[in-house]
């Protein structure tokens, strides 16, 4: 089912209502799970269905990630469906033809187009790193990392992670005379080309030339 934008803007007090008992100290990791899926609308309510399931979640943003101001944003823009990545408490529901009911805590990225539910090497990725104008794709795994730009070969190098205050940090390397650092910070990040929300800013700096972009978590990093 497609979202449409009233329908998202008139769930914005229900959300809002939600947020109001939810001023408690954050779940522990251990109590959420990481899910990837499909949002839909039921009746009013924001529904969730995982990847290659069957099963529907009613959605409650506890966290305040403004998840559904930023569904209701992006699907502005015009039909389809939308994907969801996210990190949420699972617990019981009295919504009507809901299998559970997600707490939400974190929003990792929030996309209309890309491979979504079919992204093969999503489990694999530690970070996924992308900008435009010239256009460039970072994948980093624990194996190393790979740089993609267009007419241009891959480029993969074996990488150094230093962490930084506030939960930045910084990937870097130097190989063939050519240094390479990736700047990345917890900040909400808008694709300027596709609208995507991700949850991480990133910086990819190519012999010292800055590139700005969006990144986020991929499946085998649990922070």
């Amino acid at each position: 089912m497609r979202l449409t934008r009233p329908l998202l803007f008139c769930l914005l007090p229900l959300f809002g209502a939600c947020q109001m008992f939810a001023e408690k100290a954050p779940a522990p990791v251990a109590n959420q799970v990481r899910l990837q899926g499909l949002l839909s609308v039921d009746a009013g309510q924001v529904m969730f269905s995982p990847c290659g399931e069957k099963r529907r979640f009613a959605l409650v943003d506890g966290g305040a990630t403004g998840l559904l101001p930023e569904a209701a944003n992006l699907s502005a823009e015009g039909p389809g469906a939308l994907f969801a990545d996210l990190r949420a408490v699972m617990g019981a529901t009295q919504v009507q033809g809901a299998d559970g009911q997600l707490d939400v805590r974190t929003l990792y990225r929030l996309q209309r187009e890309g491979h979504g539910c079919e992204d093969l090497n999503f489990k694999r990725l530690l970070l996924r790193a992308s900008g435009h104008e010239p256009e460039w794709s970072l994948s980093v795994s624990g194996k190393g990392l790979i740089l993609d730009r267009p007419g241009q070969p891959s480029l993969a190098l074996p990488y150094m992670e230093e962490q930084l205050p506030d939960g930045r940090f910084n990937l870097s390397s130097e190989a063939n005379g050519q240094r390479l650092e990736l700047w990345v910070a917890p900040q909400r990040c808008v694709d300027g080309m596709s609208g995507a929300v991700q949850h991480l800013t990133a910086e990819l700096r190519l012999d010292g030339q800055p590139q700005r972009g969006c990144a986020y978590f991929g499946g085998s990093r649990t922070d």
